[in-house]
């Protein structure tokens, strides 16, 4: 007799089998489009999950069905001896794919670690491409930090190395062609997300959003769009490729195109929430 695999399956009979790990509130930047006005209050030490407890809801997840999981923040490198964590979470057994999200700002001294526990995909959040300029959006000057990890990352056979912007009208979104071009010339995935409202810039949300369709324009006035067949780690990314690109594309969308319906992902916070 065939034996059935675990799986969570929510209200809306979607199969939920992706985790994304909070392991610290804490961050090291202050983004324009993050960090409200009036500040964050941070957690207590103890008021954080210990990795002893994120092993164990890891593996509880893993037994429910998960089996892909992404570390993330806050900012994940800014937690001490973060790469201790990844041997044992890549242990798991039934656990396919284990991914960081990080700012990169100490990704450079983290990536051998990173790449011996077996971690190979990486999303690096960057919004320019000028020294500046991304100065200005998070707060701290380290433009030359970020491009050093990534240029690291990419020599140690990363792959896929996925680049995060928030475009911002009137701040950076005259930078999204540069940005699409690195998809042609590297082997990056660039990935441009729809400014949602928060942050210093949430009284002037209508002034600095952009829609993908606008940043899609752009882009196909440098050469056509091929479309991707979707994936199933792909969640919410709608993916593209230029012609002879060494890379690709990626919108997400939410505001502009809703993606409950293709949603596979749960959250569990630094405090032990769980959250869809």
């Amino acid at each position: 007799m065939e034996t059935k695999q675990p799986c969570l399956i929510d209200h809306y009979e979607r199969r939920l089998n992706y985790l994304r790990i909070s392991i610290t509130d804490r961050c090291n930047l202050r983004c324009l489009y993050c960090m409200p006005s009036e500040g964050l209050e941070k957690l207590e030490h103890k008021d954080i999950l210990t990795y002893e407890e994120i092993l164990r809801l890891a593996r509880i997840a893993v037994g429910l069905g998960v089996d892909k999981i992404r570390l993330t923040g806050g900012e994940p490198l800014v937690r001490k001896d973060f790469p201790h964590l990844l041997p044992e979470l890549m242990a798991i057994s039934g656990l396919k794919d284990v991914s960081i999200t990080t700012n990169g700002i100490y990704l450079k001294e983290h990536l051998e670690n990173i790449g011996s526990a077996g971690v190979n995909r990486i999303n690096i959040s960057l919004d320019s491409l000028k020294r500046d300029r991304y100065r200005h959006i998070t707060g701290f000057d380290g433009f030359e930090r970020v491009r050093e990890a990534i240029q690291l990352a990419r020599n140690l056979g990363f792959r896929p190395i996925k680049i995060n912007m928030v475009v911002l009208k009137g701040i950076n979104d005259d930078e999204v062609v540069d940005f699409a071009r690195l998809s042609m010339r590297y082997p990056f995935h660039v990935r441009f997300i729809e400014y949602m409202p928060s942050g210093l810039l949430l009284h002037n949300e209508p002034l600095h959003y952009v829609s993908n369709t606008v940043i899609r324009e752009r882009l196909e006035a440098i050469g056509p769009l091929i479309q991707l067949p979707r994936k199933a780690i792909d969640g919410p990314t709608v993916r593209y490729r230029f012609k002879e690109a060494q890379g690709e594309i990626g919108f997400i969308s939410p505001l502009t195109h809703h993606f409950c319906q293709v949603c596979n992902r749960l959250r569990l916070t630094a405090k032990g929430h769980l959250r869809p």
